[in-house]
This record gives structure tokens, C-alpha cells and sequence, in this order.
């Protein structure tokens, strides 16, 4: 048997050392997590312990595809990858020559979080100038809301949670979504008792394994956490001398939280004030608090300023100076790259438009306040991502790819539903068949990926699709006749992380800063060094980079609360939509990936919806019974499913299962909504009002 390191390339925080079983120069066998990583520490997801089933699926694409049906229709033909490739570039070519390179728009995301095989593609678009791409369906309100208050996207070592003593694991299904960091909080209440609180809109895997569980209605996490730093305060737990030396407007806010009560705070929330105060209490009484922040907060439309709150409820406490205090949203912060021959920095030009990507409907349907006063987007060439799927407000996003005049190439594993509105479909690699590195999220790694088996059939990786476009576009830069191994050595030199010699040797690099800078000992991130309860929203555009800077929206940031508050611009039930939907991701499945694998279709079944007992006996709604679920962007049917863990007048659709799977041919995203939200934009899968009635 012979295992070899690799780093796990999905979306998730935990970014998981691997080993992998290599059976011969075309297939791998088992998949397990390193021991040896500290804080994989040989746990994974049981998705990626079946990786082999991904990997040699059968149904894989193998071969340069052209359609020769309707859009849609999933008939295609094979060609040569040289055939495939010269008339994407020929459209390309005579596309720009007509409308202008802004009209090509390069459109990825995380399939894989690989730095080369995701970013590359950026390489390619600066060069040419097509249009830019403000990445917003993901992270940008939660980081936005962790940077106004810290400076800086980093925090505590997360291997700390092991030596605290409440570990508050608040907008996240870790369970489901980092199963790391369960098991470094079930060490320490197995090890010394440690308390884990869990805040979240309904009972799933993580809150049943919690001490303490708050259910909060959707969206309400910033009334929550103002009543806590209210009781805080009025209980003489927080720390004076701490808010005097490191942070910033605190007798403001302390004034401002006169009048958020935990009475006040449990009308919005839907929880009781005994609740409050006994969390209020637990992080008071506990120096050693741990908040483990998710991107939960991220998918409501007031998830900056809730993530705001919540994060300055460390501050309050003074949790940062402990050991096992404070909190965490992610680690990017930390690794300094310097991408420049991975995405072309070197090649930006500041007057090309920036596209937001949670709006591809509008864009594609030719909205004209999304099309920043240029040219309709006549092609696509898509990496990494299935918006088909997984993209906001999908019958829009249908209606746009279904317009005769767009050409759509479409780089990809599987015949997904954006692959099948493709007009050239390429065949690509997975994370163990192409040289790739990772940072990771939700700790402290970088990580080096190799080549271990040769991929099936024609099967090519980005680097390689991206390098020959651009000969065939007249593209010119270095990074374009380098291989992927010299970029990578090249990258890790340039940024001060040795070479990949070094990291192939020692098999990751530990990158976690010290003590006093992971606990903001020295100063938080702002050029005062003091944490931020006044947020300057504004001053977030700036902070998201040059091309974030041009993404400007009427009324995104005009009316945001600068002090914590409930910022109510979340999108209500009333009486025409009387239900809160989440869209909370699936255990067995991750986005629109692994979908595709019988073992993950078995365990999850079918798409269902979990209603309160009360509500379904309400609308005589029975187990398994087939239910619509409409509002005014679409209308789905799937099937009930009676969970006493999720509250009254809240409805949870985990997911996202194939299109396939809904009788309508479209997903669960025909419901959520793709309005942009303050103060970056992004979308809010989680905050959307919907009707219910029995099919």
C-alpha cells in the first residue's frame, strides 16, 4: 500500500490534510485524513473518505464536447481538443472585435480551492481586459463585518479550542460543514469539561451534540448578540481595563445598548430571555470563550453588522488575552501571498467594469444597472462552478443562459446543468490528477497537492486550458508559459514561504502567527490598533481591493447601523409568505459537488423540508407529503419532512440537490433571492419568505 499527502480542494474552512492510497499509475484506492496534521489530525468528512467513487465514476467527462441540440437539450458530440479550443478562441476573438472585451466575462468560483487552478483563470482576464468579476456569494458579508471591528481577516489559533472552556460555535453546521472543529471542541469537553454552545435557525447535526443550543428566527443573530454585550455590561462582566486599551467608541456603545434588553432581544429572536441570560452569563463567567464564527451570517441580507456584533462580543469580555479566548472567522489574513504570475496582477486595468457574480441572472438577461454602462455579455467561459445550480434567483439565471446570442464554454467534470447549456463543453482534472497548493480557511496550513495518477480520457487541467486560450488569443504573460509546478515554487518564493521543495519535504507548512498577534495582543488591525465597535462601511469597499472599490450599488451601505443594532432589512414573512426558508447545506453533498455519487444520492434521499410539527398539522401537511413552496421569484415541490428541531414559522431545505431532482427541472435556488446587500454586495440564500401548501 503506498499513501501520499495531498490537501482536500473543496469549499470548506478545513482545507483537510490528506493521505491518499495510490493503487497504480491510473487509480487511487482509500482516503484518509493525516494524522500527523495537527489539526486535521486524522479526521474528514466521510464525502471525501469516498473519494475513490468520484474520482472513477463513470459518468466523468472525458472528451471535448460540442453541442448540436438546443441549449439544454444534453446533446452533444465529440471533437479534438484542438477543434474545441480554436473555436472558442475564434468566438472569443470575433466577439471582442464587435462588442469589445468586456463582453466576454470569465466566471469561476470554488470547485476547487486550489490558488492556481481556481485564480488562474483572473490571469487571463486582466490580460485581455474582459470583465471583471466581484466575487460575492460566499464570504463577502460575513468578512466584511469581521473586518470593520478586528482591521485584520484573522483570529486565534483554532487548535486553542482545546484549552477553552466555552467554545460558542455560532452560524455554522460544523458537523457538516468542518468537521474539524467538532473535533477539537469534543476534546476539550472530554478532556476537561469544556461547554459547547451551538447558535443556529434550526436542531441539525452540530446542535445536537451541544450543551447549550439557542435556535434564533433567521437573521436575528445581531439583536442576539446586542443583548448579550447589554447584559454584559449591566452585569459588571466586562472588561474595563481591556476596553479602555484596545478598543475604540465603547462608552458609545455601551450608551447605545441601554435599550437592548434581553426582553428586547427575545421578541426579534424568537428565543426567552432566561436563554439570553444564561448565555449572557456562561461568556461572562468564562474568560475562555471561544467564538468560532461561520458563514451562516454571510447568507442574510444584515449579515455584515450581525457579524459585526458578534465578533465585538469578544471584546467586551477582554476573551482575547486567554489562551482559548476570543474568536475566529477565518485565517486568510495570514499568508501574505503574492499571486501576481497566478492571476496577472501585473495586468489590471482599473477602468475595466466589475460584474457582480450573485447576479448572473441580471447580468445575463441584461439588466441594465448590472452592466455597469457597458456592453451585454455575449460569452462565458466557465471554471469551477455550477451557477446553473447553485447561483440566486435560478429561473432568471435559466432565462439567461438560454439566449441564442451568448456563447458559453464550459470547463468541467461532469455534465452538470451549466455544462448542458454549454456550446463547447472541456474535460477536466481533479485535485489528484494536476499539481495544485492550498491555504487553508479555518486554520493555519499551506498545503501542496501533486500529481499522483494520470486523469482519464482527455481529461485537462486549468493551467493547461488557460495557457493554451492564450496563445490562441494573442494573450501575453509569463505566467502563461510556466507549468504549474514553476508557478507554484515561484509563488511560495516570492511570498516568503520558502520554495515547494521545502513544502514537498515537510509536507505542509504551519504558518499560525504567534500568540500576541493571533490574540491581537499587539494591536488589532486598523491603523489605531484598537477594535472598531463604530463601523466604517464605507471605509469596507475600499478595503476589498481595486476592483471592489468600482462595485457600487444605491442604498447598500446608506442606512447600515455603524453600532451594532438588528439591522431590520432581512426579508420578512407576512401574510402573503408566512414562512422563513433556509437553504442550509447538506451533509453528504457540498454545493452542487458530489451529487453526482450514488453513495451521496442514497444517504440523503430525496430533497425534503423541514416544517414544525405545528405548522404542518396548520396546512394538513402529513410526512412525505408532496408540498409547493412558492414566492415571487419561483415555486418548487418536494416533500415533507415533520421536524420538531426546526421552530414555527421557519422552514429548512438542505441542499443543493441536482435540478433533476425537482419535478420543475430547476433547484431550490428558484427561491432565493439575488439583491445585492451592504455594505460589498452578496447574496442572501438564507433570508427568504415563502408560501406552503400541499401539491
Amino acid at each position: 500500500m503506498t499513501f501520499i499527502n495531498s490537501a482536500c480542494p473543496h469549499d470548506c474552512p478545513s482545507t483537510c490534510a490528506l493521505e491518499i492510497e495510490v493503487l497504480s499509475p491510473t487509480h487511487i484506492g482509500r482516503v484518509r485524513g493525516a494524522k500527523d496534521n495537527t489539526y486535521t489530525d486524522g479526521v474528514i468528512c466521510s464525502k471525501v473518505a469516498r473519494y475513490a467513487e468520484r474520482t472513477h465514476h463513470p459518468d466523468r467527462i472525458t472528451t471535448p464536447l460540442r453541442r448540436i441540440g438546443k441549449k439544454g437539450s444534453g446533446k452533444f458530440a465529440p471533437i479534438s481538443w484542438d477543434e474545441a479550443l480554436d473555436e472558442v478562441a475564434q468566438k472569443f476573438l470575433k466577439i471582442e472585435s464587435d462588442y469589445g472585451a468586456e463582453s466576454i466575462w470569465p466566471y469561476y468560483y470554488a470547485g476547487t480551492m486550489g490558488l492556481l487552478m481556481r485564480d488562474g483563470i483572473n490571469r487571463l482576464r486582466h490580460v485581455k481586459k474582459y470583465s471583471g468579476y466581484h466575487s460575492t456569494i460566499c464570504v463577502s458579508l460575513a468578512w466584511s463585518g469581521y473586518l470593520a471591528g478586528s482591521g485584520r481577516m484573522s483570529g486565534v489559533d483554532p487548535r486553542e479550542m482545546q484549552k477553552s472552556d466555552v467554545i460558542v460555535i455560532w452560524g455554522t453546521n460544523a458537523a457538516v460543514t468542518q468537521v474539524n472543529v467538532m473535533n477539537h471542541a469534543l476534546k476539550a469537553r472530554r478532556d476537561h469539561g469544556a461547554k459547547i454552545v451551538v447558535v443556529d435557525t434550526y436542531r441539525n447535526a452540530t446542535a445536537k451534540q451541544a450543551d447549550l443550543f439557542i435556535a434564533v428566527k433567521p437573521g436575528t443573530d445581531g439583536a442576539l448578540a446586542c443583548s448579550i454585550m447589554h447584559h454584559l455590561f449591566k452585569g459588571n462582566m466586562a472588561d474595563r481595563a481591556y476596553l479602555k486599551k484596545y478598543t475604540k467608541d465603547s462608552d458609545i456603545l455601551e450608551q447605545h445598548l441601554t435599550k437592548h434588553t434581553p426582553r428586547w432581544a427575545s421578541q426579534i429572536c424568537g428565543i426567552s430571555e432566561d436563554e439570553i441570560i444564561r448565555l449572557a452569563n456562561l461568556i461572562g463567567e468564562n474568560k475562555k470563550t471561544f467564538l468560532r464564527l461561520g458563514y451562516g451570517f454571510t447568507r442574510q441580507r444584515n449579515g455584515a453588522n450581525s457579524m459585526h456584533a458578534v465578533a465585538s462580543i469578544a471584546a467586551i469580555t477582554g476573551s482575547w488575552l486567554y489562551e482559548g479566548g476570543g474568536a475566529l472567522l477565518a485565517n486568510s489574513g495570514i499568508y501574505h501571498w503574492d499571486k501576481t504570475l497566478i492571476e496577472g496582477l501585473d495586468a489590471i486595468d482599473p477602468a475595466v467594469r466589475l460584474l457582480d457574480q450573485s447576479r448572473i441572472g441580471e447580468i445575463l438577461t441584461g439588466v441594465p444597472s448590472t452592466l455597469s454602462g457597458g456592453p451585454p455579455v455575449k460569452a462565458l467561459f466557465i471554471q469551477n462552478t455550477n451557477p446553473m445550480s447553485v447561483a440566486p434567483n435560478l429561473n432568471l439565471v435559466r432565462s439567461g443562459f438560454e439566449r441564442e446570442d451568448l456563447f458559453t464554454c464550459v470547463h468541467e467534470q461532469f455534465m452538470t446543468e451549466t455544462a448542458e447549456m454549454a456550446d463547447i463543453i472541456l474535460p477536466a482534472t481533479m485535485f489528484m490528477e494536476h499539481d495544485d497548493f492550498y491555504q487553508s480557511g479555518g486554520h493555519q496550513h499551506i498545503h501542496f497537492g501533486p500529481k499522483l495518477i494520470t486523469p482519464p480520457g482527455e481529461c485537462r487541467s486549468n493551467h493547461e486550458v488557460i495557457c493554451d486560450l492564450a496563445k490562441r488569443l494573442n494573450a501575453s504573460h509569463e505566467g502563461f508559459n510556466l507549468s504549474a509546478r514553476e508557478i507554484i515554487d515561484q509563488t511560495l518564493v516570492k511570498s516568503g514561504w520558502n520554495n515547494l521543495e521545502t513544502l514537498e519535504k515537510e509536507k505542509w507548512f504551519d504558518v499560525q502567527p504567534d500568540f500576541e498577534t493571533s490574540h491581537f495582543i499587539n494591536g488589532f488591525g486598523h491603523a489605531d490598533k484598537l477594535w472598531h465597535f463604530r463601523a466604517n462601511w464605507s471605509e469596507q469597499q475600499k478595503v476589498w481591493g481595486v476592483e471592489a472599490r468600482k462595485f457600487q450599488d444605491a442604498g447598500l451601505i446608506q442606512e447600515m447601523p455603524a453600532l451594532p443594532d438588528h439591522w431590520e432589512v432581512i426579508e420578512e414573512s407576512n401574510l402573503s409568505f408566512p414562512f422563513r426558508l433556509v437553504t442550509a447545506p447538506a451533509r453528504h453533498f457540498l454545493n452542487s459537488s458530489f451529487t453526482e455519487t450514488t453513495t451521496s444520492q442514497k444517504r440523503e434521499k430525496y430533497p425534503t423540508l423541514m416544517i414544525n410539527p405545528l405548522d404542518a398539522k396548520s396546512l394538513d401537511i402529513g410526512q412525505d407529503d408532496w408540498i409547493m413552496v412558492s414566492n415571487e421569484r419561483g415555486s418548487l415541490e418536494l416533500r415533507a419532512n415533520i421536524f420538531e428541531g426546526v421552530n414555527s414559522g421557519v422552514v429548512i431545505a438542505e441542499s443543493i440537490w441536482p435540478n433533476s431532482a425537482f419535478k420543475a427541472g430547476l433547484g431550490i435556488n428558484v427561491l432565493t433571492g439575488s439583491d445585492p446587500s451592504g455594505p460589498v454586495g452578496g447574496a442572501a440564500f438564507h433570508d427568504n419568505h415563502v408560501q406552503i401548501r400541499r401539491a
